[in-house]
């Protein structure tokens, strides 16, 4: 294979842009400098890469990738940039944005797939997935390629995706030049190993070498290793004082950052665990917290490394496995053995629990060594930056229940709304949740509980760029009085004509629950008239089992009102999402 074009000699600058960089060398500090240096060449570098005729994949390695989260998007995107500033050619494509037969033009593809919920691929992308597993998916003897899956090794599914995915492409003729890698959360190091092999197999394949590309300075863009520090400017509890959650809106403030979003798109919070999380976990070690651990070849306090490293509340299989070995806890390994361990075991016992449900001595290193590295949380932004410039707003729902006698708390939430002065956040986007071009359509948005941030940011931005579209929301929760979120500000575009429609569903307020589902179908025909209009279609919120439910309703609507069979209208909202007129934010 050949490599990259060799570069042209360098253009000299006009003067008017000579004179801007001189200003700058004025201005700017030396560690300034170097980063612009980075910057420009970073850009430059990128120049040369996205001007390689897409259409040319005989020589180019192309990484397919299928986010949930965006950990994917992050590891394909610096695979194709280690092998561009190697002199390959490589680009990054989103699984739901390619179509199955483009794999019969390519030669080489790597595949990261993340597994979301019960063994299912990412939001968006099942089309693909679905197409290569039907009769119709196309021989691909002519092609090589490898596979590294993203995981929870929590799930019985653990890696699915990535497996099936693998074993779909050897059994259609193409031929794997590397072995699959299934990586769980804490996966740095198994991605750091897998790129070296991805890139010495492409270096060797190649026949012609060009010169490498010069890798840039590291830029300063800030992202889930390197996130903005955000004043917090309001921390606001907006569920009522009866109510079973602790609802905050938080609003920080992004300014100096560069940082911009777009409505759909979700914030990236890398928090501490908070003392209500840690001391229990240092109670029932008996450790002081002032021990010594390690850590990447740092030396830590213990409860330095539990409040700033780890994951310390959520506990999985390889964890149990783990501390019964360290503790050699006969009766842990005995349930492990079991079909009792199942997921829903490890997710009703945070490690706390696992560690006083079955007693036994770990010294504060092998505590250290089960637990995973501390992940950041995702939070869909509940603003328009066009609307509140410099900001990003939150809707936090505190994770916070009694079991096994002790109050337990989730850690990023109860970090949050711990009122923190600020937090360390980075945009992680999200392009395929986002308003329709045409600002005259109409959109439908269901989203109950927190499921309703994005929403309000749809809303901000329709009002605040005068959009004509009609919009109409269905919102639910347990309680009109105590968990109306949203409730004045809602009621007030509802009167200025923002919100055309506004259905509510409060589970808890009489003696048979009422779901958004339910409200959906109450106003089945004026949903599939806004359909048939061109309407828009957005759902976030719970994923095991609010977005099922609600599909299922649409899909029903569709049948009944639309005089079509089951069939027919799950194809209906096949073709809405074809179109990107049926979008999800489901987790």
């Amino acid at each position: 294979m050949s490599r990259a074009a060799t570069q042209t000699p360098p253009t000299p600058l006009p003067p008017a842009s000579f004179e801007l960089l001189q200003d700058l060398r004025t201005t700017l500090s030396s560690s300034e400098l170097m980063w612009a240096s980075g910057f420009l060449a970073g850009m430059a570098q990128s120049s040369v890469v996205s001007n390689k005729p897409a259409t040319d994949t005989s020589t180019q390695t192309t990484v397919i990738y299928a986010t949930e989260t965006g950990n994917s998007r992050r590891i394909a995107e610096a695979l194709v940039d280690h092998l561009a500033a190697e002199g390959n050619a490589a680009r990054a494509l989103d699984a739901r944005d390619l179509k199955l037969p483009q794999l019969k033009k390519e030669s080489r593809v790597v595949v990261v797939a993340a597994t979301h919920g019960l063994g299912d691929a990412p939001e968006g992308s099942e089309d693909f997935f679905d197409a290569l597993h039907s009769d119709r998916a196309p021989r691909l003897e002519h092609l090589e390629f490898a596979v590294l899956g993203l995981g929870d090794s929590s799930y019985d599914d653990f890696c699915q995706v990535g497996i099936d995915t693998d074993q779909r492409l050897e059994a259609l003729g193409a031929k794997r030049f590397a072995p699959r890698v299934d990586c769980d959360l804490d996966y740095e190091s198994a991605v750091d190993a897998w790129t070296q092999r991805i890139a010495s197999h492409v270096n060797a394949d190649d026949s012609v070498r060009a010169a490498p590309h010069l890798r840039p300075v590291p830029s300063l863009s800030y992202g889930p290793k390197h996130p903005f520090d955000a004043a917090v400017l309001t921390n606001q509890r907006i569920t009522g004082p009866g109510s079973s959650k602790a609802v905050h809106h938080i609003e920080l403030s992004i300014e100096g950052s560069g940082l911009t979003y777009e409505p759909g798109d979700a914030l990236g919070v890398v928090i501490d665990n908070p003392a209500s999380v840690v001391e229990p976990l240092l109670e029932t070690l008996s450790a002081s917290g002032d021990e010594t651990v390690q850590i990447d070849d740092q030396t830590l306090t213990l409860n330095e490394a539990l409040r700033t490293h780890l994951d310390v509340t959520a506990s999985h299989r390889a964890f149990a496995q783990h501390y019964a070995t360290a503790a050699q806890q006969a009766d842990l390994s005995q349930l492990l053995e079991t079909s009792d361990a199942t997921r829903e075991f490890f997710f009703k016992h945070q490690i706390v629990d696992l560690l006083r449900a079955f007693p036994g001595q770990i010294t504060p290193q092998q505590l250290v060594d089960g637990l995973r590295k501390r992940q950041p949380r995702l939070y869909s932004i509940a603003s328009s930056l066009d609307a509140n410039p410099d900001e990003a707003h939150l809707t936090v729902a505190q994770v916070r229940y009694d079991a096994f006698g002790r109050t337990h708390f989730g850690s990023a939430s109860a970090g949050l709304v711990d009122h923190p002065e600020s937090v360390k956040v980075y945009v992680e986007p999200n392009p395929h949740f986002r308003l329709p071009e045409n600002a005259d359509a109409p959109i439908i948005m269901i989203g109950p509980g927190t499921g309703i941030a994005p929403f309000r940011a749809f809303l901000q931005h329709r009002a605040e760029h005068g959009a004509t579209g009609k919009n109409w929301l269905f919102f639910g929760d347990r309680t009109l009085r105590q968990d109306f979120l949203y409730q004045l500000e809602l009621q007030r575009r509802l009167r200025n004509g923002t919100l055309t429609r506004l259905d509510v569903a409060f589970s808890r307020d009489q003696a048979q629950k009422i779901y958004v589902q339910q409200r959906l179908r109450e106003n089945a025909s004026d949903v599939f008239a806004w359909l048939e209009a061109g309407a828009h279609l957005y759902v976030c919120g719970d994923s095991e089992r609010m977005a099922p439910d609600v599909h299922e309703a649409l899909r029903q609507i569709i049948a009944d009102e639309g005089g079509m069979n089951s069939e027919a209208a799950e194809n209906y909202l096949r073709g809405l999402k074809a179109e990107r007129r049926y979008q999800r934010d489901v987790y």
